[in-house]
């Protein structure tokens, strides 16, 4: 497959709308806040948690020191832990892939306690627990089959 000039200069173009909006042209690893530190040419300093990010969580604080800026500025690099960020996602406040997005943000929702989840939790309890799956339960179909067939 060929990539048109035309293709090029639109993508050129995507490029540029993206980089106004802000890229990086510094980045560093603030070991007493514990926070990764992004410089943009805007003259914006992003700051953020290293645990939020995925790839950075679990990271030793010289492994997440070493960071590279991709030569468009829009993508951060750490080489000791082959992560990567996209500068523009941080700047919409998505600190990973989509995946990544859905199972931390479900994993938070998990971990919510209202009174209402409270009161539903203790009555299931009292209940003897969550009832049994479906799947756990005989066939009828195949019971019936059995009964007629004198078995």
């Amino acid at each position: 497959m060929r990539i048109t000039e035309d293709e090029t200069a639109q993508a050129g173009k995507r490029m540029a709308t993206l980089r106004e909006a802000g890229h990086a042209v510094s980045a560093r690893y603030d070991r007493r806040r514990a926070r990764v530190v992004v410089g943009l040419n805007t003259g914006v300093e992003l700051t953020f948690p290293a645990h939020l990010a995925e790839g950075l969580a679990d990271a030793s604080p010289d492994s997440l020191a070493v960071i590279e800026i991709s030569p468009a500025g829009l993508g951060l690099h750490w080489p000791k832990l082959d992560a990567d960020i996209y500068v523009p996602g941080l700047l919409r406040g998505v600190f990973g892939s989509k995946k990544w997005m859905a199972h931390q943000l479900g994993s938070e929702g998990g971990k919510v306690r209202t009174a209402a989840k409270n009161a539903a939790s203790s009555a299931n309890g009292q209940k003897g627990g969550q009832p049994r799956k479906l799947a756990d339960a005989p066939d009828p179909i195949e019971a019936e089959n059995v009964t007629s067939s004198g078995q």
